[in-house]
């Protein structure tokens, strides 16, 4: 037996008694019975601390310690180790309170003075494997839970486009980076107004984690509260930059931007970016990246400047809207494999239109070439919005 501190196997039996000789007994009763567990003794409370940080497997709890009695020792020894079975030791005439101390959070209760070995044994055991099956209910209870908000999180990242008419077709798609992950910074929208306009929106925070989810949250319904509004997008930018710069947990956290505007009559568009990629237009069969200037990311510069610029649309088009993770997602561990790239991802685009593909096919198409250059994980999230009105490239 050692009451001594140091460091404990994770296999440890922590005996709180500060009696001397029902710890020999408790000792001598284990021993009997082949116990493999490490026995440590502490005769206080005070004394047990430094033994309760390292994590026991199981706590034999003397409930009349001269530091701590009742169920004050025993919500002490849970706070000090939620994860360890705590089995109390009461006195012959005292049952009732070994009834209390399991209502409070222990998992049996043994009566001081019964030389049982075995019983001893047993209670230990059982009282490990009730603790164990606990622990393994609550984390579960908990992945739950953590599971059930990072979906709450996602409908929030993956809107569904507000139309109001059938004239256009529609296509949003969101995979996120990261081993296992469930959210990312991506975060997009599109929104019809009431004189047919069509407004979308597709952003990137910088990571991929649930705080630059939750950012990129906050950003798109300030977007579509903005372009309700009848907000120009210049204009919006600087907003959505001013709320960027109040919400983001560090002035070096920045966001990209990328807005279309298609004219009512969809003759036209107008693009509006924060230096994102600029999107992907086909227009009468021919494929173009349109130049349109580029204006800062969001919280880079104090004062930043975004502006417009138009782009004709033939009577046969689609508009491709994605962020960067399209094109420079690499597998680091496939030696020979490149990044897509712009210059590749407008190759499968042409390649598509050329086979009189739909927009939905070109989508297809786009990760198919993704996953062939970068199998497996994303090492960033990629997000696309393709828009295409109703009457062609279906």
């Amino acid at each position: 037996m050692d009451n001594n501190g140091g460091s404990q196997q994770a296999r440890t039996l922590l005996l709180i008694e500060d009696d001397r000789a029902d710890a020999v007994l408790v000792q001598t009763l284990l021993e009997e019975q082949n116990d493999e567990r490490r026995l440590v003794w502490a005769q206080s409370l005070a004394e047990s601390a430094a033994h309760l940080a390292a994590r026991p497997e199981c706590v034999l709890l003397d409930l009349g310690l001269p530091d701590a009695t009742g169920v004050e020792a025993l919500e002490a020894v849970i706070a000090a180790a939620p994860d360890a079975a705590v089995v109390v030791l009461t006195g012959v005439d005292d049952e009732r309170r070994g009834l209390e101390a399991i209502a409070r959070g222990a998992q049996d209760y043994l009566v001081k003075g019964n030389p049982d070995g075995e019983l001893l044994a047993r209670s230990i055991r059982y009282a490990t494997e009730r603790k164990r099956a606990a622990n393994t209910s609550r984390q579960l209870r908990e992945a739950e839970l953590r599971t059930q908000e990072n979906l709450r999180l996602e409908r929030g990242l993956l809107p569904r486009p507000l139309l109001r008419t059938d004239t256009v077709r529609c296509m949003t798609l969101y995979r996120p980076g990261g081993e296992q992950a469930l959210l990312g910074g991506d975060f997009f929208d599109v929104v019809e107004l009431e004189d047919g306009t069509i407004r979308a929106m597709i952003g990137d925070v910088a990571g991929h984690g649930p705080d630059e989810a939750a950012l990129g949250v906050r950003l798109r319904v300030a977007w579509r509260t903005l372009v309700l509004a009848g907000v120009p997008p210049a204009e919006s930018f600087r907003t959505l930059q001013d709320l960027l710069v109040s919400e983001r947990p560090s002035a070096e956290l920045f966001v990209t931007v990328c807005e279309l505007s298609v004219a009512p009559d969809r003759s036209s568009a107008s693009v509006c970016l924060a230096g994102h990629p600029a999107p992907i237009v086909v227009s009468d069969a021919k494929v173009v990246t349109p130049a349109p200037a580029s204006g800062p990311p969001l919280g880079v510069l104090d004062e930043g400047h975004w502006s417009t610029v138009d782009i004709p649309l033939g009577e046969s088009w689609a508009i491709l809207l994605y962020t960067d993770g399209l094109v420079e997602n690499v597998d680091v561990a496939a030696p020979g494999r490149q990044r897509l790239g712009t210059e590749g991802l407008l190759d499968v685009v042409a390649a598509s239109v050329e086979r009189g593909d739909g927009i939905q096919r070109i989508v297809q198409e786009t990760l198919v070439a993704l996953q062939d250059t970068r199998p497996g994980l994303l090492t960033d999230d990629v997000a696309i919005v393709a828009i295409s009105p109703l009457n062609t490239l279906q």
